[in-house]
């Protein structure tokens, strides 16, 4: 059984179409591609757009907030460990009470 060789214009077409359509099989079956064929153009459209993209498109930039969100940012970050005080001092607290009513109660909370 020979290979039968694809032109690049009738791959990229079938691609297109089954990207649109979004069934792969029935595409596969229309253009009497089998189904794996048409899964492997696919996978290799995508890497080949990779390895032509330039490469500053392929760095990942890490996000800067501007400085209104970075005071924003800080603000919250004040008030979520304020409030984690808090509850840190109320368990503490109830710790204590239980502590006292029941000595021998939670000696291995700590």
């Amino acid at each position: 059984m020979t290979r039968k060789q694809y032109p690049k214009e009738f791959k990229e077409q079938v691609i297109q179409e089954a990207r649109e359509c979004g069934n792969i099989a029935q595409v596969a079956r229309r253009h009497e591609v089998h189904v794996n064929m048409l899964y492997r153009w696919i996978q290799q459209s995508k890497h080949k757009s990779w390895q032509d993209a330039p490469e500053d498109a392929k760095k990942v930039s890490a996000y800067v907030p501007s400085p209104k969100e970075f005071v924003q940012l800080e603000s919250e970050n004040d008030r979520l460990k304020q409030l984690l005080g808090e509850k840190d001092l109320e368990i503490a607290i109830l710790r204590d009470l239980i502590k006292k009513k029941n000595p021998g109660y939670l000696t291995k909370l700590k």
